[in-house]
């Protein structure tokens, strides 16, 4: 039996889980007073540098859409 994401799996899915997963990190090292150690400032740093590194592949891998027909041209100047 295949175990099935109740929501698709891209990249939209995948930033928004590291956004959850930096808020929760954020929140929960506020709770226990350990922001000032280095590990979490590491951490968070590094997870939020993940999240850049994601969007930025996102915005540059997609490809620009034309809207022009190559073929069939039916335009007043034709």
């Amino acid at each position: 039996m295949k175990f099935r994401l109740p929501f698709p799996l891209n990249y939209n899915t995948v930033s928004l889980c590291i956004i959850a997963i930096v808020a929760l990190t954020f929140i929960t090292a506020g709770i226990f007073d350990v922001l000032d150690y280095v590990i979490f400032k590491i951490l968070l740093i590094g997870l939020t540098a993940a999240l850049a590194i994601i969007v930025s592949v996102i915005l540059f891998k997609k490809d620009i859409k034309k809207n022009r027909l190559t073929t069939n041209l039916k335009d007043d100047s034709h």
